[in-house]
């Protein structure tokens, strides 16, 4: 693979905002689609996992609808996205199926993101259709969205669902080409800033507020996108998006930001499991299967003595060694019926039990954090 600004990362998560998607009268730019499409079609080519957080249904849809662009009530906003929202999956459906890429659409509301039962949900529904070749289209589901209950920016919702697919890269397609020590519009004097090493309050205070006519965040939403990836493990670039083949342009050398991230993935999954989320449950396992964990192997439910608690699928749980002492914790890959069902049984009867399609794992490997070793003092 070529040596370039995305030659490290294997799963990008690519996000695009309205103005680059629709121009100011609400139409399509679909000659800038087209040039995007050819970028993505070559990076995935390459042997790339590619993820789109598509902005722009209430932009097409007011258009569409014949709405305002500039003063819109909730509910004619809601209405622009239902409406706008089938031209956009169609916009990139097209643009794409030209490369014979198959496109997926999904759309997300903050619950999807930060309940688990639904995240856990999303996540396999994005990871399959990875699997299978496609790429999934992404959008804030603004039809139903309100504004109590929403991202409000998709640089936010584009950060989530990088970290929550554990993408490594997330590129923002921006009408500026980085951040700079202060907003250039406003500062002739602001210099560019090609890499940023972690996020500290001198950082944040050179984003500035929202400039084009379409978006609703700025370089302060960005910063905040960054915030969350980082954090996470994901690396994060900020590149001009405005003129064709954007994509193409960053390989090629183009001016861009790059974030850093302040952990690994592994890291920062692992520190989130020990410190973020209450115990639902403890499985209590025999000395084979401790031995068997302290070795780096998942916990199968074979291993597994006794189950106390009721949770699910995705739920913290501890687990305990023979003598009830706690040494390790993880998230289940099972909720507690199918777990009691299961525990003590060899993988075959697993399979019997609740159908192929079904974990093997208690707790896979890297859902699983030892107690009282070197990895968890290091968290």
């Amino acid at each position: 693979m070529r040596d370039h600004a995305l030659a490290p990362y294997r799963r990008i998560t690519i996000k695009i905002g309205s103005a680059l998607l629709v121009d100011k009268t609400g139409k399509l730019r679909k000659a800038w689609l087209d040039a995007l499409a050819q970028d993505i079609a070559g990076l995935k080519a390459e042997g790339r996992d590619i993820v789109v957080v598509s902005s722009g249904a209430i932009a097409l849809g007011r258009g569409l609808l014949g709405l305002s662009a500039l003063t819109l009530t909730l509910e004619q906003s809601q209405a622009a996205a239902s409406a706008g929202q089938i031209a956009l999956s169609q916009a990139w459906a097209e643009a794409l199926g030209r490369h014979a890429i198959v496109t997926g659409q999904i759309l997300i509301t903050p619950n999807i993101t930060e309940e688990r039962r639904y995240y856990l949900n999303a996540r396999t529904t994005i990871q399959t259709l990875l699997g299978l070749g496609a790429i999934p289209i992404i959008n804030e589901n603004d039809s139903v969205a309100t504004a109590e209950i929403r991202y409000g920016d998709n640089d936010r919702l584009s950060a989530r669902v990088a970290t929550m697919i554990e993408a490594d890269m997330l590129v923002l397609l921006s009408d500026i080409d980085g951040l700079y020590t202060a907003p250039p519009a406003k500062d002739p004097s602001a210099t560019h800033i090609p890499v940023v090493e972690r996020i500290t309050p001198a950082i944040e205070a050179m984003a500035g507020g929202a400039a084009s006519h379409l978006s609703r965040g700025g370089m302060t939403t960005k910063v905040e996108a960054g915030k969350i990836a980082t954090l996470a493990g994901t690396a994060m670039i900020i590149a001009k998006g405005t003129e064709t083949h954007p994509l193409k342009a960053l390989t090629e050398g183009g001016l861009h930001t790059l974030f850093h991230p302040s952990t690994t993935r592994a890291q920062s999954r692992k520190r989130w499991i020990m410190g973020t989320l209450a115990v639902a449950g403890t499985v209590q396992v025999d000395a084979g299967a401790a031995g068997a964990l302290k070795q780096g192997r998942s916990l199968l439910p074979i291993g597994i003595t006794k189950i106390a608690g009721a949770f699910e699928r995705g739920d913290t749980i501890a687990v305990t060694g023979p003598d009830g002492r706690e040494i390790a914790r993880g998230l289940s890959g099972l909720d507690s019926d199918d777990a009691r069902l299961v525990m003590g049984k060899r993988s075959d009867v697993i399979v019997e039990l609740l159908g192929a399609g079904n974990r093997a794992e208690m707790i896979h490997r890297d859902n699983l954090v030892l107690i009282g070793t070197k990895e968890t003092v290091e968290l």
